[in-house]
């Protein structure tokens, strides 16, 4: 699939990740529905882009919403053959500490928006390209879903937030199967350390530091690199089923 014939609905696409794959698929001749729950950036973002973008504002944890968001997009663009899975949030606690057991509805909550939200519109979405007309390969739709290398070593802190991103690898393959038959691919990105809002909040000796952990490049990865690969992912028809690590070789230690 041609970038300029993507239409897309990136979810978090109003900053990091989602935003830099939003300008990145709209520079290149893409059509994006942006997906997040604020209002403002979203809009701001699609005004910014464009007429080849638009927003809408919705939960990924809503069947409703994302229902909604789903034909919005069809209304608007005519079709949905890709959708690139950036919302998450994170948190970070210990399983046990002086404070007590870690709480059990903040992990509920990490699982929730990440995973079950990326499922969430993965099946709404795939039902809509299902019913695309194939290209000349078979193909009707690409899905990119958004891990962690803490998916791999999960830090002090991140039992939730591994747990999710692992699930998240735990899935990819299984759907790649289970969508195979309606010629729609899935692979998953595992960012390492990017410049994300989340980071920028950080001191700039932290985020120094950070950067001092990266074999090479020794830097922060920009969203711009994310949505780089996901533009390859589109593009290659021969990635599927795989969880791709863009780290620059980054193995995260304990803490």
């Amino acid at each position: 699939m041609k970038i300029e014939d993507v239409i897309a609905v990136v979810t978090g696409g109003a900053s990091g990740l989602g935003a830099g794959t939003a300008e990145r698929f709209v520079d290149g001749g893409a059509r994006v529905m942006i997906i997040d729950r604020d209002a403002d950036k979203g809009g701001a973002l699609a005004a910014t882009l464009g007429e080849r973008a638009r927003f809408i504002q919705a939960d990924v944890t809503s069947e409703d919403d994302i229902r909604r968001a789903l034909e919005f997009t069809v209304t608007e663009f005519g079709r949905l053959n890709a959708l690139i899975n950036c919302a998450g949030i994170g948190i970070a606690i210990r399983t046990l500490s002086s404070r007590g057991p870690h709480p059990l509805d903040l992990f509920e909550r990490v699982l929730r928006v990440n995973l079950l939200g990326s499922f969430n519109v993965i099946r709404l979405a795939s039902a809509l390209m299902a019913d695309n007309e194939p290209l000349a390969n078979g193909e009707r739709g690409v899905i990119v879903n958004s891990a962690s290398v803490a998916a791999f070593e999960g830090q002090i802190g991140q039992a939730a937030y591994a747990a999710s991103k692992g699930g998240i690898v735990g899935m990819t393959l299984p759907i790649a199967r289970d969508l195979a038959r309606y010629g729609i691919r899935v692979c998953t990105i595992a960012p390492g350390i990017f410049d994300t809002p989340l980071l920028g909040n950080l001191p700039a000796d932290v985020r120094a530091s950070l950067s001092a952990q990266m074999p090479f490049p020794q830097r922060l990865g920009q969203p711009l690199e994310y949505a780089q690969l996901a533009q390859q992912i589109i593009e290659n028809e021969m990635l599927n089923g795989e969880t791709i690590r863009l780290d620059g070789a980054l193995r995260m230690g304990s803490s």
